[in-house]
């Protein structure tokens, strides 16, 4: 069963500001004409509720739905992104409505949406039937929520002129420590999804790290993802760099990236170190670790698209690499459920959410600017954490490792599974 939908605070003023096209809302509002709050199901599986508010009517009288999302990019700058995708993919569309402007997804996701529902099941015997292995089955299912998704999420990059609405789909994890391995499959998987708001996933491993550079130099958009410490996300800034200049493109404004920096593993396993210290002082720091490095992460941000390096960069058209927020669900209950939403909200920056962030920041969350606001508290925080013995390098590596793992351990099994499914379907072919 779903949770029960929270109540809403009354609804905020419009701002002004872009919305979707006429033809997205209209088909959004298809799908919940007339409901304020409706739930979205998919294959008898209930999804948590998105919320909507219904605040002004248009000139033919459809109801445009606002909700702090759309508050979120029109009032600060910042692009709310979904951190889901399965099938039906159309059951996107009350998210769109609701001010969700682009989609990330993983190999534990699509790990969930196969192995938990039959919508999958009818391409996948066709595939089987066709002598597809399950490996190859997999990627046809992944690669058709990509382009449906992408035609979705097309409105909003039409009208951002390629600067928001897209859909991440990540190469194989078992290639996290492949240079040119992830180089090959990125290249694969832009050409067959063919579609221009398509983002590739590269981890930031160490080995991935030089990928990246290639994969921009040949005019592949990027989303970077696993990044958990600052030193790993500057040699991250500084691949997007050296692809763009590597590149040889004169107009450089469709090749763009995304920096996945996740937040709330950080703090999951910082607490878990500070409670081993167990002095009053560790025990204080619980919970502001992850916030505090992406408070540092931004300033770096800043400092690095800017200046002479930048600038040439700029003049053939270049984007800068937008930080996305990773991992904003709260692991710790007794923690804020907004925790590592509502403080790292500003200008040029993605926040991409599951379920449980979004539907809490819908219906509770504060749209001001915070990235930048108390930022000396933020090394402060930093300090004493290094103070008391915490290695922030050795963080981000153990976090990588468990991310890296993590990812390899659900695309494994989701592929033991499908190969057992297609023995079973071969199987009954021929009795």
């Amino acid at each position: 069963m779903a949770g029960t939908v929270p109540k809403l605070a009354a609804p905020r003023p419009a701002a002004a500001g872009p919305l979707p096209s006429q033809s997205l809302r209209s088909a959004a509002l298809a799908f919940a004409p007339s409901a304020r709050r409706f739930r979205v199901s998919l294959a008898g599986r209930a999804r948590s509720p998105v919320i909507a508010m219904a605040s002004a009517k248009e000139g033919n009288g459809a109801v445009t739905k606002r909700t702090t999302l759309h508050d979120l990019y029109e009032q600060q700058g910042q692009s709310p992104w979904y951190d889901n995708l399965c099938r039906p993919v159309t059951d996107l569309l009350p998210y769109i409505a609701n001010g969700v402007r682009g989609v990330t997804s993983n190999p534990t996701i699509f790990q969930k949406a196969i192995s938990s529902s039959n919508a999958y099941d009818g391409q996948f015997k066709e595939l089987i039937s066709a002598g597809k292995d399950a490996e190859s089955a997999y990627w046809e299912l992944v690669i058709k929520d990509i382009q449906d998704a992408c035609k979705l999420f097309e409105p909003i990059y039409d009208e951002t002129d390629g600067a928001d609405g897209y859909v991440s789909v990540e190469v194989s994890p078992r290639l996290a420590n492949d240079t040119q391995g992830t180089v090959e499959a990125a290249k694969w998987l832009h050409k067959v999804v063919n579609r221009p708001n398509v983002y590739i996933k590269i981890p930031a491993t160490a080995e991935c790290v030089p990928s990246i550079k290639e994969v921009i130099a040949n005019g592949i958009s990027v989303n970077v993802t696993l990044i958990f410490s600052v030193a790993r996300y500057e040699a991250v800034i500084d691949a997007y760099l050296d692809g763009l200049e590597a590149s040889g493109l004169s107009d450089l404004s469709r090749v763009t990236s995304v920096a996945s920096f996740f937040v709330s593993r950080v703090d999951s396993l910082i607490d878990k170190m500070l409670e081993k210290i167990g002095t009053p002082e560790a025990l204080a720091l619980r919970g502001k670790a992850a916030v505090a490095q992406a408070k540092i992460a931004n300033q770096l941000y800043l400092k690095k698209f800017s200046g002479p390096r930048w600038e040439a960069l700029v003049k053939k058209g270049a984007k800068k690499q937008r930080l996305l927020w990773a991992s904003t669900s709260v692991k710790n209950p007794a923690y804020s459920d907004t925790l590592y939403v509502d403080p790292l909200i500003g200008p040029d920056t993605v926040s991409t959410m599951p379920d449980q962030a979004l539907d809490a920041f819908i219906d509770h969350g504060t749209v001001a600017r915070t990235i930048d606001a108390n930022v000396s508290e933020a090394e402060g925080i930093y300090s004493a954490l290094e103070k008391l013995g915490i290695d922030w390098e050795e963080v981000g590596k153990q976090l990588e490792h468990e991310g890296v793992s993590s990812f390899k351990g659900s695309f494994d099994s989701l592929l033991t599974s499908l190969e057992e499914k297609g023995n079973a379907l071969k199987t009954a072919a021929n009795l």
